[in-house]
């Protein structure tokens, strides 16, 4: 059956007021963003604490779903016919005429009416229209019984100025619309994890750009491509990213050249922070995101960790600091990004990992042997940040 619109279920405990507004607002402007591609015409509107997308004709159903199922801060998505107010009479063979269009003439399910009469000049109370509706269900259908407890079908019938009436709700990634909680810089590495902590922390509402590290000829045109391709998976749930492409090869070789071989992974990682918010700050981001996890690698110990968060001003946050590869890996295949991750294109962090990387590194002695640096290292930072790359994806 065709569903006249949708009922937006969403909100966080505790939003109120001033905010619960900017909320809607952001969750209006990212559902009308996310639907721009859908085949269809769909007009998104906010009444009384409810945001409803309307349908216009023919739509594509499924594609309408999928679209909105990525919007972050949408807890339900509630297809939904919606009704004349013609009498409580007609009103119930409308019940009766939609349980069979949607679950067939010998429905057998437990159920619960849930009625709700917003408006108040309604002539029938809530108790009164869940009982009465309740009653000519069980006559149209012999095999449905009650549950008020645990239905396997729940009926929702609100009474506004339309009446909306709906019986599934589609579960949304829930969190709050992308751009109410700032924005941050994501450090997208080819792998499996940054993709997901850009995810996670988008999932608060913050909006993300990114910044990649770029290594010719060490990687390809094809490693910089799978990155692209990663972006823009992510971007289906964030919106459009600014994708900052850096030439790191110089700094590397240089790094590679004048330093301990069992630093240079950390060493590596300093200047990748440092260049990093020098971006961040240039473009508006408040803080950086890694989807660094203790103990995973070499770089990700906890002493190494604090080498390399020792050189950022800004908050750098890490949305999988306490998760097993397992459960990283289960959540990039539920947002689409693990077969594209797993790619087989190296990116520059891989190409120069020491034999033996220093796992406890010690901070003091990393800053002696970054003075060996000193003699160039600034200007090819500043060459570096000048002369990166800017792709808007998605």
């Amino acid at each position: 059956m065709l569903f006249h619109a949708f009922l937006i279920k969403y909100g966080e405990i505790g939003i109120k007021g001033k905010n619960r507004y900017l909320f809607e607002d952001a969750l209006v402007a990212q559902i009308r963003h996310a639907l721009k591609h859908v085949e269809g015409t769909f007009k998104v509107t906010k009444d009384q604490g409810r945001i409803y997308v309307h349908t216009e004709g023919e739509y594509d159903y499924d594609d309408a779903v999928a679209a909105m199922r990525r919007v972050f801060g949408i807890v339900g998505i509630c297809p939904v016919v919606i009704l004349e107010d013609e009498g409580f009479e007609k009103l119930g063979d409308d019940v009766v005429a939609y349980l069979k269009a949607r679950y067939g003439e010998n429905c057998e399910k437990t159920f619960k009416v849930q009625a709700r009469r917003a408006r108040k000049t309604y002539p029938k109370a809530s108790m009164e229209m869940n009982a009465e509706l309740g009653g000519r269900i069980l006559d149209a259908f012999p095999g449905m019984r009650v549950d008020v407890h645990e239905p396997e079908l729940m009926i929702h019938v609100e009474v506004r100025e339309h009446i909306y009436l709906y019986s599934d709700i589609i579960p949304g990634p829930g969190g709050m619309p992308i751009g109410t909680n700032g924005k941050s810089m994501l450090l997208l590495s080819g792998g499996i994890d940054s993709p997901v902590a850009g995810y996670m922390v988008a999932k608060r509402g913050v909006k993300i750009d990114a910044v990649y590290f770029h290594a010719p000829p060490y990687t390809s045109e094809r490693a910089k491509q799978k990155v692209v391709d990663l972006a823009a998976k992510v971007a289906r749930y964030t919106g459009p990213i600014y994708l900052y492409v850096v030439n790191f090869t110089e700094i590397q070789l240089y790094i590679y050249e004048k330093c301990p071989h069992d630093e240079l992974t950390i060493i590596m990682r300093r200047y990748m922070m440092r260049i990093a918010e020098r971006i961040a700050e240039k473009t508006g981001s408040l803080g950086l995101i890694t989807g660094e996890s203790i103990g995973q690698v070499a770089s990700q110990t906890v002493h190494s960790l604090a080498a390399t968060n020792e050189v950022c001003t800004m908050p750098v946050f890490r949305p999988l600091i306490a998760y097993d590869k397992e459960d990283i890996v289960t959540i990039s295949k539920q947002i689409d990004t693990y077969e594209t991750s797993i790619q087989p294109f190296e990116d520059c962090c891989t190409i120069f990992v020491a034999k033996h990387p220093v796992t406890k590194p010690n901070i003091n002695v990393i800053k002696r042997s970054e003075q060996k640096l000193m003699e160039q290292i600034d200007e090819m930072v500043d060459k570096a940040i000048e002369t990166a790359e800017l792709i808007v994806v998605g």
